[in-house]
């Protein structure tokens, strides 16, 4: 009668066992399926990233210009003080 009571218990102990792997198997799952979407994240950030280069290298052609326009108002600034000053 014992060794029946002792097989019985190994027996329910054996299946809670397979129903955590089970439990671990479907947490491994969702967990790869997290990695993936991580990664397609960050897949797109890098795609972000490159077109705000490009952004930067515009706003720094822009910035190149407005510098020269602020140079040729200077100069005409001055132009304009000599023209007022009589000379």
């Amino acid at each position: 009668m014992a060794a029946a009571q002792n097989l019985n218990a190994t027996h329910i102990v054996d299946e809670r066992v397979k129903e955590v792997g089970h439990t671990v198997e479907a947490i491994d799952n969702k967990v790869a399926s997290v990695d993936d979407q991580v990664a397609l994240v960050g897949h797109r950030v890098a795609g972000v990233d490159s077109r705000m280069a490009g952004v930067g290298n515009q706003v720094s052609a822009v910035h190149g210009r407005v510098v020269t326009v602020d140079d040729r108002v200077k100069a005409v600034d001055i132009n304009l003080i000599q023209v007022i000053a009589g000379a």
